[in-house]
């Protein structure tokens, strides 16, 4: 609808209706699933048998809270050094891909930010099964000619890192190019001009202008990498992830144990957002 055209009251009614409708069915799976973190019974569903925050902080069986729970915790640091892994890379080659695509001309551009891209549109499950199937493969071959077995390249954290990162590395790119484009490259020259190299004008003047798209590609990698599930299941080894260890639990039978995580798991992402915005913005 454009607001400077007078509409219908009718139609006007009818778009609001269709914006709540919306945002309700996107909201409301996730007011349920927080509500049942509330509830004092076993099973995640109706009906209600009361108010209790043990599946927070309860320490003992059979309401063990989230808080108390040491597989869940040692999920949830997994997932933490897995996200953190994967966010340094690819903040760190998203920087070196805006400046390749933003500040140079050469043959293949075109076709190398095509491949650059093309993780975005391949399916996770996809995706993590490629890798896993040609990690296994240059393992084997390793060891047929060698007897060397690498172990970075069977099932585990570090192949749960890459796996991730070879995604996540191309929206990091996009976040930091995008902002790239906008710098008005007459900084640069004039910090060469007053008697700074090119790395030290790059330093000064430009790393501190991009710092807010830094921040904003390390959080939405760290987020990224945290609830990733599809490409993640392929490559893990014994060590699980939180969003792994969830689907173990929930093929044993869901308990409102996973509403609790799942609310926690949402305000950590929301706080994280609000940081990012509230950064920018200053």
């Amino acid at each position: 609808m454009i607001p400077s055209i007078p509409q219908p009251r009718a139609l006007r009614a009818a778009y609001v209706a269709y914006v709540a409708a919306f945002f309700i069915f996107l909201a409301l799976p996730l007011v349920v699933v927080a509500a049942f973190a509330f509830n004092d019974s076993q099973f995640p569903s109706l009906p209600w048998e009361g108010f209790t925050w043990g599946w927070f902080i309860g320490s003992e069986r059979p309401m063990i809270g989230a808080f108390h729970e040491r597989g869940i915790l040692r999920a949830i640091g997994t997932s933490a050094f897995v996200a953190v892994g994967v966010s340094l890379l690819a903040v760190a080659v998203g920087l070196s891909n805006a400046f390749l695509f933003n500040r140079y001309r050469f043959r293949g551009q075109g076709i190398l930010y095509i491949f650059m891209l093309l993780p975005l549109v391949v399916p996770g499950i996809v995706l993590g099964i490629s890798i896993l199937v040609f990690s296994s493969r240059v393992a084997n071959g390793l060891w047929d000619m060698a007897q060397w077995d690498v172990v970075a390249l069977r099932p585990g954290l570090t192949l749960v890192i890459l796996g991730q990162f070879s995604f996540i590395a191309t929206i990091a790119t996009l976040v930091i190019a995008a902002r790239l484009q906008k710098f008005d490259r007459s900084l640069e020259e004039a910090a060469m001009n007053l008697g700074a190299g090119r790395l030290v004008a790059v330093r000064t003047v430009t790393l501190p202008y991009l710092t807010p798209a830094l921040i904003g590609a390390f959080v939405v990698a760290f987020l990224m990498s945290f609830e990733n599930f599809n490409t993640t299941l392929m490559l893990v080894g014994s060590d699980a992830p939180l969003t792994i260890a969830m689907f173990d639990r929930l093929k044993e039978g869901s308990t409102p144990l996973l509403n609790a995580v799942s609310l926690l798991l949402m305000l950590g992402s929301s706080l994280l957002a609000l940081v990012m915005i509230a950064f920018q913005r200053k």
